[in-house]
């Protein structure tokens, strides 16, 4: 049950977790009755109910017999969510300390497609205004797919402009928010001959990882032009 699998996730052990929503759908039961729907052996039952009351998951509602019922699932959601919140608040302040956000001019080699389209996932998915993307379709199209909800997307092909990559390469850019952009060069499979003549460092996708304004605001307007040239009338689009 994927319920069990992420409230483990949460800090709950396997026996809790089965217990929970033994109980979330039972509404409330014996502990014997809460063993055999989470099939959790009974000397352990009672124990991990108790941990489940400890938790603040699960409640006493009756003594004769004893009887469990579950506490509601949004609190825990809303505990959970705030809790994490607070973690991952003291990590970046801590993360903070130890090392300075990068200098806004720096540029980030990348080398590998994996590495590349992780990077582009990255920045699709932490857009909060605006998209640009140009150049290889398969990939435009699965990033797009990935753009938050009301973001606006400029997509286009890589036509009639200056190239952005070397003979025998492809080229992918794609910029957000005007904060940061990722300028790849995909290989085209031209054999091994042609491959040894290459430096051995172009040998496989590169590109590289930026927040240098100025360079993010040309891809911009590079990706924009392009989008002008395949269609003048064009229209952007919203991430649903």
């Amino acid at each position: 049950m994927s319920a069990v699998i992420h409230l483990q996730a949460l800090g709950l052990t396997e026996y809790e977790a089965r217990a929970y929503t033994a109980l979330l759908a039972l509404g409330r039961a014996v502990p014997a009755r809460v063993a055999r729907q989470a099939g959790i052996p009974r000397p352990k039952i009672y124990e991990t109910l108790e941990r489940l009351e400890g938790r603040g998951l699960a409640a006493k509602v009756g003594q004769s017999p004893l009887e469990y019922a579950p506490l509601s699932a949004r609190e825990y959601l809303a505990r959970s969510r705030r809790a994490f919140d607070d973690r991952l608040g003291a990590l970046d302040r801590d993360l903070s300390r130890l090392a300075p956000d990068p200098a806004p001019e720096a540029v980030y080699h990348l080398y590998g497609e994996a590495a590349l389209r992780s990077m582009c996932e990255d920045l699709t998915l932490n857009a909060r205004r605006t998209v640009f993307m140009a150049g290889e379709p398969e990939l435009a199209s699965a990033l797009e797919k990935l753009t938050p909800r009301g973001v606006q997307v400029t997509m286009t092909a890589l036509t009639d402009l200056p190239a952005v990559a070397m003979e025998g390469e492809r080229a992918f850019l794609l910029a957000r928010d005007g904060e940061a952009a990722v300028i790849a060069h995909f290989i085209n499979d031209t054999g091994a001959a042609e491959e040894e003549r290459r430096p051995p460092h172009l040998r496989e996708p590169h590109g590289v990882h930026t927040h240098n304004p100025v360079i993010v605001h040309l891809i911009e307007g590079y990706v924009e032009l392009a989008a002008r040239q395949v269609q003048p009338d064009r229209s952007v689009k919203l991430g649903v």
